[in-house]
């Protein structure tokens, strides 16, 4: 039995417009899959769901994580249960440092998952601290600036990863990492992702494009058209959507709405 198992779900948004109507897929630790659709096709609004935003309401289905039904659950505590979502538009926090953030919130993962306040030892999270951020190519200074407050795009996905390496989740959804992001940005940040996952991660990448998958090879691939996932294979079906676009599944690309 897989990790995540999202079983016909459906999501709607506040005005009652379904977006998601009914996916059903199972993403375990050690595996990569990839969502790749056309804009508006609802991919983000399901990253969305999966992690609890209150925008957007599931109307049918279930998201299990290791069993438990995720769907009554707040959003603090599908991530204590191992849950990430690395957002496509990160939002700044003026007045918070990098730092500062995540001992907050790896101290509340912590505290969840003991039944009492047990705070990471601070030399023992500034050695894992200094340790990502070199893998992940973010000078050091960058810790204590304001979370996302006047980082370019490069530096905000870059700290999307490092929170990602930091809280240690179980299963991560990354929501369009690859946005925005120069190559060498990109290359930082897929290599980032691809080192993490393993045997205590899995990871979904919701992609529009193929070139990230080029430093992330997926395990599974999955075209999400209309709100469902209409086709799966391997990695060779990225590389055929690269080629031959959406078209083959009857839509043309539009602005993304959800």
């Amino acid at each position: 039995m897989a990790l995540l198992q999202i079983r016909n779900l459906h999501v709607a948004l506040e005005d009652g417009t379904e977006i998601v109507k009914g996916v059903d897929l199972a993403i375990d630790q050690n595996e990569i899959h990839a969502i790749m659709g056309p804009n508006g096709s609802g991919k983000s609004t399901l990253a969305y769901a999966l992690m609890g935003h209150p925008a957007y309401e599931i109307t049918e289905g279930e998201i299990l994580f290791d069993g438990d039904n995720l769907v009554e659950m707040e959003a603090d505590e599908r991530a204590q249960r191992g849950l990430f979502l690395a957002f496509q538009y990160p939002h700044a926090i003026p007045g918070v440092t990098v730092t500062s953030f995540l001992r907050s919130a790896i101290n509340s993962v912590r505290k969840a998952r003991a039944g009492e306040e047990d705070p990471v030892p601070i030399p023992e999270f500034r050695r894992e601290l200094l340790a990502a951020m070199e893998r992940l190519q973010i000078p050091r200074e960058l810790a204590q600036r304001y979370l996302n407050d006047g980082f370019s795009g490069g530096e905000k996905k870059r700290v999307e990863i490092l929170q990602m390496a930091m809280l240690k989740p179980k299963i991560a959804v990354l929501d369009e990492t690859d946005s925005g992001l120069d190559i060498d940005a990109l290359r930082i940040v897929a290599g980032g992702v691809r080192e993490f996952v393993g045997p205590e991660l899995g990871a979904l990448v919701i992609t529009h494009y193929q070139r990230i998958l080029n430093y992330i090879e997926p395990d599974f691939v999955h075209v999400f058209v209309g709100g469902r996932i209409v086709e799966a294979g391997g990695p060779e079906l990225a590389h055929k959507l690269e080629a031959e676009g959406y078209q083959a599944f009857g839509v043309g690309e539009e602005k993304e709405a959800a």
